[in-house]
């Protein structure tokens, strides 16, 4: 999709972070946006911002997790702005925890929203985006689909799960005006660390608020940063959006050391923590 102009862009997770860099963006290149999120105030907040664009701004207060939601969001998208030719499955959340030490809920509460959310969100907007010439499934994976790091378990496991849908859902789409590309964040100056479910795994780790200053001092991109980078991988359909540099040296790290590599990126990490 070379133009985004006159295009409609449905995008989840939109009260903050990438999600509402996407919106303010898409929005300055002339596409109307339906934007959602499950915390009103913070919607309300995007949708300020989007009030000096000249393209109609929908708001939608929407469970990602619950599909008959995710259902009624895309029905109301079409019913507003008459068509949809973008989605952007970009909601997400985090817990820290061993495998161990994870409760179901907490578990459960995280599949819902990063894998399950991505599979309504699909299937959803699926029988609309036939209907228009051209159309765009983006969904927001994360390095952490590419490698895995401990007290990550749950949330590698919903990265690594959107990673393989996306990327069979682009091979079935093949051929049809459908994109889809699978996005690959690295680190992204966002609130995912700041709202994320915490559990020290021991005495010894780190509190919270330590994780997220070093989540903030480590993340080098700001999320207009990722989403103008995200933006051009769907200008030229990409299947994979490695978004930042970090991203990319993360998975040629894990493609040259398949079976070492935790190995080599603990070291690393021990070394960037002696030198904060």
């Amino acid at each position: 999709m070379r133009d985004f102009r006159n295009k409609v862009a449905a995008i989840t997770g939109a009260g903050s972070g990438m999600g509402r860099a996407l919106a303010l963006e898409l929005a300055a290149r002339g596409c109307a946006v339906a934007i959602a999120d499950v915390g009103p105030a913070a919607l309300n907040e995007t949708e300020s911002m989007l009030r000096g664009t000249k393209v109609k701004v929908s708001c939608h207060l929407v469970d990602v997790a619950d599909r008959a939601a995710m259902e009624q969001f895309a029905e109301d998208v079409v019913r507003v702005h008459g068509k949809v030719n973008l989605v952007f499955n970009n909601a997400g959340v985090s817990v820290t925890n061993t495998v161990e030490k994870l409760s179901y809920d907490d578990f459960e509460w995280l599949m819902n929203i990063n894998f399950w959310g991505v599979v309504y969100g699909t299937k959803a907007f699926l029988p609309y985006l036939r209907k228009v010439d051209e159309a765009h499934i983006i969904n927001t994976s994360s390095i952490f689909g590419v490698v895995a790091f401990p007290s990550q378990g749950a949330y590698n496991a919903s990265k690594f799960a959107v990673r393989g849908f996306t990327e069979a859902l682009r091979q079935e789409l093949a051929g049809t005006h459908i994109g889809v590309s699978c996005v690959q964040p690295g680190g992204v100056k966002t609130n995912i660390v700041k709202t994320s479910r915490y559990y020290a795994t021991d005495n010894e780790a780190p509190t919270k608020d330590e994780m997220t200053r070093s989540f903030e001092q480590l993340a080098a991109l700001t999320p207009r940063d990722a989403a103008m980078q995200i933006l051009r991988g769907v200008e030229n359909n990409r299947g994979r959006v490695l978004v930042g540099k970090d991203a990319k040296l993360l998975a040629w790290i894990q493609r040259l050391f398949p079976e070492s590599y935790a190995r080599r990126l603990g070291t690393m990490t021990g070394m960037l923590m002696r030198r904060d």
